[in-house]
């Protein structure tokens, strides 16, 4: 089975989207893993996958880029060339590059399509291409009753669709880890305000929907009972213009909660880390999440999460965690929450659900049936080229 992966870059969230795990796997299995992607062919993401076993290309396929255009003849080359048999499309504009290649490809069989929705996109024209595909992979149910509805809504014809939770690295993310000293030092010697301190991990940046201003909420209820209490957020300290940060900024500094507030950049390489030191890990988007990687990571690290009782949040929580849960955009539902964990530590279970292993397992075998479906109808066509043929000419 030759399985071809189309994306507009390699520098997504790989916990989201198991680039690199599903292609060893495929490797693995005897099968073929192509990644078809704008990333340069010297990027150590690249050699990363040249390394395990899958063969790379380069092709420019940026999100709403009219340029992507310019790609279909090479992509329709490609896929003449591989003759894949299945292809799985990770995002919008790839998805309408695939199409329109496939319009005039010489190929023996047609290949099955694969998408993934990763959000709740916007059932437009835009993403028509994503829906246009044999299997459709959502990341939670919550992504997957959105589609249904809208896709009752705008009249279109059902699709195949098949969720599969994004699932966490349990080697890179084991129960109970611990920072080590050396860590700790380094961090109580950029940040000497956290000593001592018990840490409230926002894991996002500052913007319109993520929530932070929900720990004001936090901070001014609880401080007087938790004089040590630290709110710690992944997002840059010094941005200038952006408007949310910096009326979360000004309204902090105003009730005086600044001092309480420590901000330690985005895109870390040591998340794992400040997950596991955390005391409590918020997930207070405002907004649906359809996936709610952090959570989830923090989970399989045993961290205490709380978050709001919607979508992703609530699939992670109610069967992991449901002390977390609040009901949502209720602040002193929410303060009263984290008083309680303050006051009274429990922390999550082990657990085996939402792993990487399960995801990938489940994504092979969405291949795996696709294939032989394939097979199937291709042997269903040669019999009935057969009988015709046998009806044209019948023995005398």
């Amino acid at each position: 089975m030759i399985v071809m992966r189309l994306l507009s870059s390699l520098k997504h969230n790989e916990s989201e989207r198991g680039i690199f795990h599903l292609g060893r796997a495929l490797v693995k299995n005897g099968y073929t893993s192509i990644i078809i992607s704008s990333a340069d062919y010297d990027d150590e993401l690249v050699k990363r996958l040249e390394r395990e076993g899958s063969i790379y290309h380069q092709l420019f396929m940026n999100k709403k880029s009219w340029r992507a255009l310019l790609r279909v003849a090479p992509l329709r080359r490609l896929i003449e060339h591989y003759q894949p048999d299945i292809i799985h499309v990770h995002s919008r504009t790839p998805a309408w590059v695939l199409h329109l290649a496939l319009r005039h490809a010489r190929v023996a069989r047609q290949p099955k399509l694969v998408s993934t929705m990763y959000g709740f996109y916007p059932i437009n024209k835009y993403s028509q291409a994503l829906l246009d595909v044999d299997t459709i992979i959502t990341v939670s149910d919550s992504v997957t009753q959105y589609l249904q509805q809208r896709m009752r809504r705008e009249h279109l014809a059902p699709r195949k669709i098949k969720r599969i939770y994004r699932g966490v690295d349990t080697r890179i993310y084991p129960y109970r880890h611990n920072p080590s000293v050396y860590w700790l030092r380094q961090t109580f010697a950029e940040y000497p305000e956290l000593e001592h301190k018990k840490w409230l991990v926002f894991p996002t940046v500052i913007g319109s929907e993520y929530g932070q201003e929900w720990l004001i909420d936090i901070l001014g209820n609880l401080q007087e009972q938790f004089a040590n209490i630290h709110v710690i957020i992944m997002d840059e300290d010094d941005k200038i213009g952006d408007v949310p940060h910096e009326d979360f900024r000004q309204r902090s500094t105003t009730l005086g909660l600044a001092p309480r507030i420590t901000y330690v950049g985005s895109r870390r390489d040591d998340m794992r880390e400040w997950l596991s030191a955390a005391n409590i890990v918020l997930a207070l988007a405002n907004q649906p999440e359809s996936i709610g990687i952090n959570a989830l990571q923090a989970i399989h690290l045993g961290t205490p999460v709380i978050g709001w009782d919607q979508a992703a949040y609530s699939e992670i929580l109610q069967p992991l965690f449901p002390e977390g849960l609040v009901k949502k955009h209720n602040a002193k539902a929410l303060c009263r929450t984290v008083r309680n964990q303050l006051e009274s530590v429990t922390r999550p279970d082990m657990t085996n659900k939402f792993t990487m292993r399960e995801m990938i397992a489940e994504t092979l075998g969405v291949y795996q049936a696709l294939h032989l479906q394939s097979l199937e109808e291709e042997r269903r066509q040669l019999v009935a080229k057969r009988k015709k043929k046998r009806l044209k000419y019948p023995l005398k």
